[in-house]
């Protein structure tokens, strides 16, 4: 079976549409870490994605009487492209399955491309559901995002090509992991002929359905998915890249959505090109990898593999970078309320940069600061904080709290005595019309919202924070609630942040 990849490969028919992408040094980067950083540069593809490989190599190798009627896909991403390029090349019919919520920038750059595209659904699994049907009804041939040998097999050209732009030193090659089409392509190349490269997946925290699998023996669905990496957002990764993944695959590694947030800001800094998060997770999960493993004077390449970003969604990267960087600390501290307090405060803080200063009162004995410090290392993070408490204020260290980040540094109050049995909860809301008043019309009206904050990412979710007061007794309608809703949640009702501020 390896040897039947190592021969697909090799005779994969990508070419025609695809381009042999540049390996490039990230020379600050790789200064700065103190190892060498080639980037796989997959983001310069004509449609700025790996993506278009796979789907070429599958649809050039299935009968020209196949191709007569037609090939169908689900996706609102990359994989829509280049099923729909790929079909203008070899002049067959595209159909694609989108969610209803996709934005509109997606649905006309598939369009744009020739692609037939069928709305259906509020998520992806409704789409893919349709494609199947679609699939029988119409005589078309379905075209996986990632499970399917010839999909597999177009994605592994990339390691061919990597071995032929850098024949000498190569320590390990950092893949990023969604269904894992990419990295079993990959990995099924580069261990028939250079085994001693290891082959590292990364994931998000909130999107480790590989990783899971892996551990469990067995594949895993995972209930939710973050969306902030939406290109990795695969809830159970495919039959046979579980396969191969299981097999050649050395090791893995899950990074957060502020150390994504970290790796674009280092790629525009060593080319100036914007990639999406999906693009950038491997090169996040390389920096983590390196700095855990304490790595010195190795070369890795890391695949770049999009740049499909939406726009909008700079401001959110630009604020998140630099904690993904251990470039700012942000930190709750409750100090005495007397006068004198504020400056003796800020004395302590020394001569560091302050990035933010929010002051509440709370009652006539305290009050609450929320402050952002920046800072070259999370271990001098501790050491602020450490300072702090010494000079007799209480510190709760918020750089890891992602209420704290994505709302609560907008929003510092105090508590309401009017907000009887309020429980606090975090939402992603589908950005598409309707979405608020799904949750209201859902929602029990004996229930008051007493918190609402809601900041546009320029992502395909919003980010909501909600607070709603419900009595004890309704402790079972608000779970079946949550049930019937279906947006993503986080409870925060017991988040110590909360409770000093909101």
């Amino acid at each position: 079976m390896s040897t039947d990849y190592l021969k697909r490969i090799l005779t994969s028919k990508v070419y025609d549409v695809a381009t042999e992408t540049p390996l490039e040094p990230a020379k600050l980067l790789s200064a700065r870490i103190q190892n060498t950083i080639l980037l796989k540069r997959e983001d310069t593809q004509s449609v700025f994605s790996f993506k278009i490989r796979g789907a070429y190599n599958k649809m050039a190798n299935i009968s020209a009487e196949a191709r007569a009627h037609g090939v169908i896909c689900a996706s609102a991403g990359n994989h829509a492209q280049g099923v729909a390029l790929s079909a203008k090349k070899l002049g067959c019919r595209a159909v694609i399955a989108m969610p209803t919520s996709t934005p509109k920038v997606k649905i006309d750059a598939v369009k744009r491309l020739g692609g037939e595209v069928v709305l259906h659904g509020d998520s992806f699994t409704d789409a893919y559901e349709h494609a199947l049907i679609l699939e029988k009804e119409q005589n078309l041939t379905f075209v996986h995002p990632f499970d399917d040998p010839f999909v597999i097999a177009g994605q592994g050209t990339i390691a061919m090509e990597i071995l032929r732009q850098n024949p000498g030193s190569l320590d390990a090659i950092f893949v990023s992991i969604g269904g894992g089409g990419l990295i079993a392509g990959i990995a099924a190349y580069i261990k028939q002929l250079r085994p001693e490269i290891k082959i590292i997946g990364v994931q998000t925290e909130d999107s480790d359905a590989m990783i899971r699998s892996v551990r469990a023996g067995r594949r895993i669905s995972l209930p939710d998915v973050g969306l902030f990496s939406d290109g990795t957002a695969v809830k159970q990764v495919g039959i046979e890249t579980f396969r191969l993944v299981k097999e050649y695959v050395d090791d893995f590694i899950a990074v957060d959505t502020d150390a994504i947030c970290a790796a674009l800001k280092d790629v525009f800094q060593d080319t100036r090109n914007v990639l999406e998060p999906a693009g950038a997770l491997a090169l996040a999960g390389a920096k983590r990898y390196i700095a855990e493993h304490k790595w010195k004077n190795k070369t890795v390449a890391v695949i770049t593999s999009g740049a499909n970003m939406n726009f909008d969604r700079l401001r959110f990267v630009a604020e998140r970078a630099d904690v993904g960087e251990a470039k700012e600390a942000i930190f709750a501290v409750t100090m005495p309320e007397i006068k004198g307090s504020f400056r003796q405060l800020c004395t302590a803080l020394g001569a560091r940069n302050v990035t933010e200063f929010n002051y509440r009162i709370s009652d006539s004995n305290k009050a609450h600061v929320f402050v952002g410090v920046q800072i070259n290392s999370l271990e001098e993070a501790e050491k602020v904080a450490d300072r702090l408490r010494r000079k007799k204020f209480d510190v709760l260290d918020l750089t890891a709290d992602d209420l704290a980040k994505s709302h609560l540094r907008y929003m510092v109050g105090g508590h309401s005595p009017l907000a009887e049995n309020e429980v606090l909860y975090r939402f992603e809301f589908p950005e598409r019309p309707g979405a608020l008043m799904k949750f209201l019309n859902t929602m029990n009206p004996e229930w008051n919202i007493s918190l609402f904050h809601y900041r546009n990412q320029g992502a395909d979710y919003g980010r909501v924070l909600v607070g709603i007061q419900v009595p004890p007794s309704d402790k079972k309608a608000f779970k079946d609630f949550l049930s019937t809703i279906g947006y993503p949640f986080i409870k925060e009702t017991d988040n110590p942040a909360y409770k000093l501020f909101l």
